[in-house]
């Protein structure tokens, strides 16, 4: 057997606008016993293509025998190296003869080899405009790490927080006696029903109220997102000049920029201090996976889904903690997840949905947009997907649906194209939660609250996929809703909160196995949270159910030689 490589050249030339081609064919000789072959292919240059996929296309499409693999792929290789090589020199002679001609344009020439040098040359490249987001991050990251000036960060963000929080305070105050100064009119008005006034009267009335209402709305929303705006640009423009004063050490720190940490101490002994009434936590340590095991943390925990949210008018030790711990993981590896279940609404307008955005207002975010912009994109970004997705279903409206559950939902999402479905989620980033750092927003249904759900439903499913984008995206600490649901009500009884535990246990269990193969088994810490009015007998049953799903690691009790000595 013989390997050999020829080429007949046959010239293409493209149109003046395009680079021409030239097909050159390749010769392949080899000896299949006593029989002689030539294996024939032309090839176009310059070729674009991988030379191993063209040699596996070869061998599949050709039926070769696998004694000339190797050998065809070196004939091959050296073949389309020469020829790329000489097919360049050819361009460029050409070019040469049309420029000694006159034909070539040689402004075009100059401009496109200057293009083509600073675009490939880094020294003579334009430099990237600095993106003040990015910058803002960077030097944060390294102020807050610091032990100079964390504490003085933390401080001033607490400072904002104070103000603005009486700012709403005032604000709830004004509302309250404009409804209390409302309904005493009302009354005057329905005792005059009848008698000197008509039904036309009392809806003017009615009218006039909420008018007078939504204007003193709009006066204080106006007025707070004004602060915020002011409270954001000075704080960022603080943080910065900070950071250039202490890069600088000729210059001392202002007393303008030095904010002394005795201007905003903590609370006194006399003052209100915050209490955790009838909060419940048990914390496991897990191992998962069957020959690779991962360590997990799992922690039960009785309490307000928005305690992870709140900031604390007077700082104590432990909860200055935890807003330090959130601060120092802003930009890092480890971020905390927390899942709010929903409505199928994108806004704030009701329900836990309003109590969540009311927390966001009372401390301005300073990394990320306001929770209002961050709603505003994902109704934006919701729109496109259902169109998208309409579009691709379109065909399909004709085949009749089994399953009416699921009709009803197309229905619903077709009715309003701004709505989402149940098990669908979607995600904002927060900087001003004392806690938290991303808020799942789950969308479920009236369904969650039967005890007929399975492992497929949509809220498990929506579980699964909140779990997957945690691993995607560094996020190493998540808060679920043990029972699905915020609040207990009547239809919640003990069969009903211990077999929804159950089912939730073994399916995040699963997810966490999954885990692995997704992220390579890094350790993780799962909360799942029960609402605060379950009692405590419940609490403990959950607790007790925990083990017996996952594994728990069994501690190793070392004893020394001597100590065994002593006690024989």
């Amino acid at each position: 057997m013989f390997a050999a490589a020829s080429r007949k050249n046959r010239s293409m030339k493209g149109n003046k606008e395009k680079r021409s081609t030239s097909e050159v064919e390749f010769v392949f000789h080899f000896k299949a016993g006593k029989q002689a072959c030539m294996l024939n292919v032309p090839l176009e240059f310059p070729l674009q293509q991988s030379v191993d996929d063209l040699h596996g296309r070869l061998m599949l499409l050709h039926n070769l025998p696998c004694f000339i693999e190797n050998d065809l792929k070196n004939a091959l290789r050296t073949f389309i190296e020469e020829e790329n090589i000489n097919y360049y020199d050819r361009e460029a002679e050409q070019a040469l003869a049309r420029l000694q001609r006159g034909d070539a344009d040689l402004d075009q020439l100059v401009n496109g080899w200057a293009k083509a040098y600073t675009e490939t040359t880094l020294e003579h490249a334009r430099p990237e405009e600095p993106d003040w987001d990015e910058d803002f991050a960077d030097v944060y990251h390294e102020l807050i790490h610091s032990p100079e000036t964390s504490r003085t960060l933390l401080n001033l963000e607490h400072s904002y927080f104070v103000s603005v929080s009486e700012l709403i305070a005032e604000r709830d105050m004004e509302l309250k006696k404009l409804r209390e100064r409302q309904e005493a009119k009302m009354n005057t008005v329905m005792q005059e029903l009848g008698k000197t006034l008509t039904d036309q009267d009392v809806n003017s009335f009615a009218a006039t109220h909420f008018e007078s209402q939504q204007a003193l709305e709009n006066k204080w929303s106006n007025e707070l997102k004004q602060i915020r705006a002011i409270q954001k640009q000075e704080y960022q423009e603080w943080v910065v000049k900070l950071h250039q004063d202490l890069k600088n050490p000729n210059s001392s720190i202002s007393d303008e920029i030095k904010l002394q940490p005795s201007q905003l101490t903590e609370s006194a002994e006399g003052e209100e201090r915050y209490e955790e009434q009838g909060k419940l936590e048990e914390s496991f340590t897990i191992h998962l996976g069957a020959q690779l095991k991962t360590m997990h943390n799992l922690r039960l925990l009785r309490t307000d889904v928005l305690d992870f949210c709140k900031h604390k008018r007077h700082y104590r030790s432990g909860v200055k903690l935890h807003r330090l711990q959130t601060a120092l993981s802003l930009y890092s590896t480890s971020l905390c997840g927390l899942v709010l279940l929903v409505d199928n609404r994108i806004n704030s307008y009701s329900g836990i949905k309003r109590d969540f955005a009311t927390v966001c207002q009372e401390c301005t975010d300073f990394h990320f947009p306001q929770l209002e912009e961050q709603l505003e994109i994902v109704q934006q970004v919701a729109l496109y997907a259902r169109a998208q997705r309409g579009s691709k279903v379109k065909g399909q409206q004709d085949v009749p649906n089994r399953n009416g559950g699921s009709e009803d939902k197309s229905k619903a999402a077709e009715r309003n194209p701004a709505n989402i479905l149940p098990g669908e989620f979607y995600i904002t980033r927060h900087s001003n939660l004392s806690e938290k750092h991303v808020v799942f927003h789950l969308c479920v249904d009236d369904n969650v609250r039967s005890g007929n759900i399975t492992a497929r439903d949509p809220a498990i499913m929506g579980l699964r996929n909140i779990l997957k984008v945690c691993c995607t995206h560094d996020i190493t600490t998540i808060s679920i809703p043990l029972l699905l649901v915020h609040d207990m009500s009547e239809e919640m009884t003990i069969p009903w909160c211990l077999k929804r535990a159950e089912l939730v246990f073994k399916c995040v269990k699963g997810f966490m196995m999954e885990m692995a193969s997704w992220d390579g088994g890094i350790s993780r810490t799962v909360q799942f949270l029960v609402p605060q009015n379950i009692s405590e007998e419940m609490f403990y049953q959950l607790s007790n159910m925990l083990p017996q799903i996952f594994r728990l690691s069994s501690p190793l009790t070392l004893t020394s030689k001597r100590d065994s000595l002593k006690q024989q």
